[in-house]
């Protein structure tokens, strides 16, 4: 990720689980359709604690993959959670930055990147990088989430203003929460041709006690929690609002509540020149 932004979310053991929580509950959702033919190069970009990195090797066995992080520390997490879930995976660990990658022109048949560009303070460099690295003809595939498709039941000001803050600041750390809206325009102003956008939208309510679990709680609303004493630092709210918005966000996972987000994924093609 860009070294002049901050990973909003940290990197706790608490953010680690709930990287982990994440991938587990939407594997299904965001990685469908996304497998790469046995022997090709694929890079996973951002590739944190290898929560995505584990589905990629599980659908593309054959692949092998470069996964890359800055953290040091997530790269290590990273390799002992791939070498429990998938000991045989064909996989690289590479400690570097997205804007210095240590490859070179047209080294990868396929660039993945989930949950990145979001904390990029300018998307348009990396993804120029990621096209250089990116052999002509190659496909990038970017899935990102939109924090402005929440939509949940019973709706609450105050559970909406809690999630507000957490925008302001991703934000204000140089990310964008709502980049999802934005893949198509944004690939195709880095140069990518034949971009597809397709919204992979994730429903949750008490037939789906999974979901509930695996998305409304370990994932968005723990995202959320997790933000706390920043947006209390940062003076956008008090202590008794923050408390009470979160509380009447959680009724959206009991038994009479509903949860409703959109993701965003998108696949693009270098093109040649």
């Amino acid at each position: 990720m860009d070294t002049n932004t901050a990973y909003v979310h940290g990197y706790s053991e608490r953010e680690a689980r709930r990287l982990g929580d994440q991938a587990e509950a939407l594997a299904a959702l965001l990685h469908a359709g996304t497998a790469y033919p046995a022997g090709s190069r694929v890079l996973e970009i951002g590739c944190g604690v290898g929560a995505q990195t584990v589905h990629l090797a599980r659908n593309s066995p054959g692949a092998r993959i470069v996964a890359v992080d800055r953290s040091a520390e997530s790269l290590a997490q990273a390799r002992a959670f791939l070498a429990a879930q998938e000991p045989g995976a064909d996989v690289e660990w590479i400690l570097a930055d997205l804007h210095h990658l240590p490859f070179d022109y047209g080294e990868f048949d396929h660039v993945f990147a989930c949950f990145v560009l979001e904390h990029l303070r300018d998307p348009g460099p990396a993804l120029a990088r990621l096209r250089h690295v990116l052999r002509p003809g190659g496909t990038l595939t970017v899935i990102e989430g939109d924090h402005g498709s929440v939509v949940f039941h019973p709706d609450s000001h105050h559970a909406r203003e809690v999630i507000g803050h957490q925008v302001r600041l991703q934000a204000a750390a140089g990310g964008n929460a709502l980049l999802g809206r934005a893949l198509q325009p944004l690939l195709s102003g880095a140069g990518f041709a034949d971009v597809v956008v397709r919204p992979r939208t994730a429903y949750a309510d008490r037939t789906e006690p999974d979901l509930v679990s695996g998305l409304t709680l370990k994932t968005f609303i723990a995202m959320i929690e997790s933000v706390r004493d920043e947006a209390l630092g940062a003076g956008l709210t008090t202590a008794a609002d923050w408390d009470r918005g979160v509380a009447e966000l959680r009724l959206a996972a009991d038994d009479g509540g509903t949860f409703h987000y959109t993701f965003f994924k998108a696949v693009a093609v270098n093109p040649r020149r």
